[in-house]
């Protein structure tokens, strides 16, 4: 073997261990200790985090952030990195943000020059676009390590009335509409609450553990409607448009002629504020029929405007 092949696979093999020995080391490789010890030093100075314990027990140990092997992409993988990439920067808050420039600018530079230049024109020519909000979302990095580690998070959050200190155990977080959101298990009402990220004021780290058996994909799963209340809407050709724009709406169109149509469905009777201001938005395009309470709703709203223009 080597001594390129056998520097490339000692790479993969610290960076699949936590700790080692150079005699594990040596007898992996069928190297002697002295040899060992060598090569150790010598991915160290490529870049490889490796630190030294002393002592009886001691070896080596590789760093969180540990330098991973040489990997071999084709031009359309690195497109797809790229595009991959692309779709986030109109996020002004990401988890690793840092993290993403540097592996840009790295596999940027690695790449042939008629690569680069379908790089460069793919941002020109395709985006996932998101609305760029100027709101910044500190924290997500230190939720997803506390997704990951189920650590309990002590976080001050700014809500409707005043704000508050709440002990949570993030599932995960998630980006919607430019916006990033953390589903969470509530310590003191002991069960799941929604929070916006941003509006998140302090978080702390606890060291306390908690093994909570949902994830992310099991939260998106995981809804159901517990007070059932018909929502029927009859829509003008405008508002056929405009709910067809809208996921939670878009399935449930039903089309009477070409042009205009009406929503009939089942809805949880929490959501009824939340439906009354989007069909406050849409004024005379939708109109409510049922339930009684969204029209109710909808007029009081009218009335306050009415009063505050008058």
């Amino acid at each position: 073997m080597s001594k390129a092949k056998r520097i490339f696979d000692l790479i993969m093999y610290v960076n699949a261990k936590k700790s080692f020995t150079a005699q594990d080391v040596a007898y992996e490789f069928n190297i002697s200790v002295r040899t060992a010890h060598r090569y150790l030093m010598e991915i160290s100075e490529l870049g490889v985090p490796l630190y030294t314990e002393q002592g009886r027990n001691g070896g080596y140990r590789t760093l969180k952030n540990r330098v991973l092997p040489p990997i071999v992409f084709d031009e359309n993988e690195a497109l797809a990195i790229f595009f991959a990439f692309q779709s986030l920067k109109y996020y002004k808050s990401l988890p690793f943000h840092t993290d993403i420039d540097s592996v840009s600018r790295k596999l940027y530079v690695s790449l042939p020059e008629d690569t680069k230049k379908k790089i460069d024109r793919l941002e020109s020519i395709i985006c996932l676009w998101n609305p760029k909000r100027n709101i910044t979302s500190p924290f997500l990095k230190d939720i997803v390590e506390a997704s990951i580690e189920n650590n309990i998070l002590i976080i001050e959050y700014l809500s409707k009335s005043k704000n508050k200190k709440r002990q949570v155990k993030p599932i995960g977080a998630y980006a919607y509409d430019g916006l990033w959101y953390m589903p969470a298990f509530d310590i003191e009402k002991n069960k799941v609450l929604l929070f916006r990220v941003d509006r998140i004021l302090s978080l702390e780290t606890s060291k306390r553990i908690y093994e909570f058996p949902m994830n992310l994909t099991d939260w998106f799963n995981s809804y159901t409607i517990k007070s059932p209340i018909r929502l029927y809407v009859k829509l003008t050709r405008e508002g056929v448009r405009q709910c067809q724009s809208k996921s939670w709406l878009e399935p449930h169109i039903i089309m009477t002629d070409h042009e205009n149509g009406y929503i009939d469905t089942i809805i949880d009777e929490d959501e009824i504020e939340y439906v009354s201001n989007y069909f406050v938005q849409l004024g005379a395009c939708a109109k409510v029929i049922e339930p009684q309470k969204i029209v109710d709703n909808i007029r009081k709203h009218a009335y306050s405007l009415i009063n505050h223009y008058l």
